[in-house]
């Protein structure tokens, strides 16, 4: 079979105005970058918002192994077999970071003949909204030590400033520095440190802002520091709102590119799962709901990370009534959930899959606490026999889930119909029934126990003194009824991430607690997570390249 920036590359592309103009997209309304890519005005969905919404689709997974699940593939399929079926479908997905593209995850685009294209463009620089996010972090990191430099009126505390840098790369070298360093002229010198875009706060505030108000709003009560006394540093306090927003003034505009079979994308930020919430924009969500019948839209990572902060996070923000989930997973993920290793996957191992089936039905029996329903995807690999398929079934069989085999890697969305036709007879079921995991009453440790209680079953929580700390400032300062966004390994339920299927016995360990008081939620870190990613030994980018025709190699 082609490579996927082979299949891409050869794909026919629609005009993306004819792709709008269907939507109802027209005009000013919409802003060429090119042929095959638009920024969408955000009037759009200000004139539609008298229509009811479609229905609305979540695409999560089982914990990620080596082996490869098919999230965003299975997702893209999906949203072409629904339009096959008839019903007007449009996906929303996040936008890929540049960190993993040139490291070892790879881009984001989908994969095989269920991709969003142009890929190529949408995994590198795309519309460039990480860029204006990174510009904007960074403005507001200039503007603190600027401030610092110029006399610190503010009374900032030099121990106490939270607000790092970002850059879209994994470079762990970056992960601590020292600024400031030579003369007085150079500034205060002090230590700090870089994360990853996807993990500034600005851009979970871009992916949850519902308007240009409500980001200016969320960037002007962004903590970038304490001052002397204890009390917290804004960024409205370093008069930065207006010239962030002013760089965020195009990215906030969702990104309308189409799928291999001409099916409307929304592709639009790109928080991280696991050190962030993971879920493209609200606005992108919101828009598509109002402009087709069916919106299928992904979490990042396995659904203890990426559909737990969709339900507990997003869907609160955004007031979103999820009608039904799609839980992916390979028969050779779940063979290395089984203890089998990746060398011997090919090789039939019913028991193995039995075993390896324990992660997914945890999945099974924690989506439900949602109270939405739920149809497992089995992304078929080559080698799969249907001995392993029936393992599965027989698993599933336990929590009342159907089983439904999806071919759209290698097939489109033709391979993808009776997924489709399931989806449609879980969301025709009837109203939404969702209902979120936890009340925002709660005190802000039990709702972090609570999670780690009900999604990883863990039998307890352990916080450090500073964690406990750091919890008890939060209150004071007011922010305890927020939502919480762990930051965990996507490996495991647990923090540690060499435990794989469905550990029992043990504790989640939270080291730190961040608050997030601009995106809205606090961030408690645990185990070894961390906000900046390394390269691999031997990085994706060594095997990319780029000829004198075009042609793009080793981009997947």
């Amino acid at each position: 079979m082609k490579t996927d920036v082979q299949i891409a590359q050869e794909a026919t592309l629609n005009p993306i105005a004819a792709v709008a103009e269907k939507l109802g997209i027209t005009g000013e309304k919409l802003e060429l970058y090119g042929n095959h890519k638009a920024k969408v005005s955000l009037s759009v969905l200000k004139e539609n918002q008298a229509k009811p919404d479609g229905k609305l689709v979540l695409v999560t997974a089982i914990n990620p192994t080596p082996a490869g699940e098919g999230k965003t593939t299975t997702n893209v399929g999906l949203s072409m077999a629904l339009n096959k079926i008839g019903k007007k479908t449009i996906t929303t997905l996040r936008e890929p970071s540049l960190g993993p593209c040139f490291g070892v995850k790879g881009g984001a685009a989908g994969g095989g003949y269920a991709q969003v294209i142009p890929m190529e463009d949408i995994n590198l620089h795309f519309t460039g909204d990480f860029h204006a996010i990174t510009s904007a972090h960074s403005l507001l990191a200039a503007l603190l030590d600027n401030h610092l430099h110029q006399g610190n009126a503010l009374q900032i505390d030099l121990n106490r400033i939270v607000w790092r840098r970002v850059v879209d790369m994994n470079d762990r070298a970056l992960r601590n520095i020292t600024v400031g360093q030579g003369s007085k002229a150079n500034g205060v010198e002090r230590e700090t440190g870089f994360d990853i875009t996807v993990a500034s706060e600005i851009m979970a505030i871009l992916c949850l802002a519902s308007s240009l108000t409500d980001l200016k709003d969320r960037l002007s009560r962004m903590i970038v520091a304490y001052d002397v006394a204890g009390e917290a540093v804004t960024a409205k306090d370093l008069e930065a709102t207006g010239a962030m927003a002013l760089l965020l003034k195009d990215a906030i505009k969702p990104n309308l590119v189409q799928t291999l079979e001409n099916t409307p994308a929304f592709i639009h930020g790109g928080p991280f799962a696991n050190i962030a919430h993971g879920c493209n924009s609200v606005l992108a969500t919101k828009t598509a709901l109002k402009l087709a019948d069916y919106v299928v839209t992904e979490a990042g990572f396995g659904a203890d990370l990426g559909a737990e902060k969709f339900f507990n996070i997003k869907c609160r923000y955004a007031e979103l009534k999820p009608n039904a989930v799609v839980i992916v997973a390979t028969v050779r993920a779940l063979k290395m959930n089984g203890g089998i290793e990746k060398t011997k996957l090919s090789e039939e191992n019913v028991t193995a899959v039995k075993i390896g089936s324990a992660n997914l039905v945890q999945h099974l029996e924690n989506l439900k606490k949602f109270k939405v329903p739920v149809v497992v995807a089995i992304n078929k690999f080559p080698t799969d026999t249907e001995a392993e398929f029936e393992a599965i079934r027989q698993a599933c069989s336990s929590e009342a889930v159907n089983v439904v085999l999806s071919d759209v890697f290698s097939q489109g969305g033709e391979g993808g119909v009776e997924l489709a036709n399931e989806v449609v007879k879980l969301c025709e079921m009837g109203p939404s029934q969702f209902e979120p995991l936890y009340s925002l009453e709660l005190p802000l440790e039990e709702k972090i126990e609570t999670i780690a209680r009900e999604i990883y079953r863990a039998d307890g929580v352990i916080f450090t003194p500073e964690a406990k700390n750091q919890l008890e400032e939060i209150v004071t300062l007011g922010f305890d009824h927020l939502p919480v966004c762990m930051a965990k390994t996507q490996y495991s339920f647990s923090d540690d991430a060499a435990l794989l299927g469905a550990p029992k016995d043990f504790k989640i360990h939270v080291k730190e607690v961040r608050l997030s008081a601009g995106a809205g939620f606090v961030v408690a870190i645990t185990g070894s997570i961390m906000t900046m990613p390394g390269l691999p030994k031997v990085p994706a980018a060594n095997g990319m390249d780029i000829t004198e025709d075009g042609e793009i190699i080793g981009l997947s």
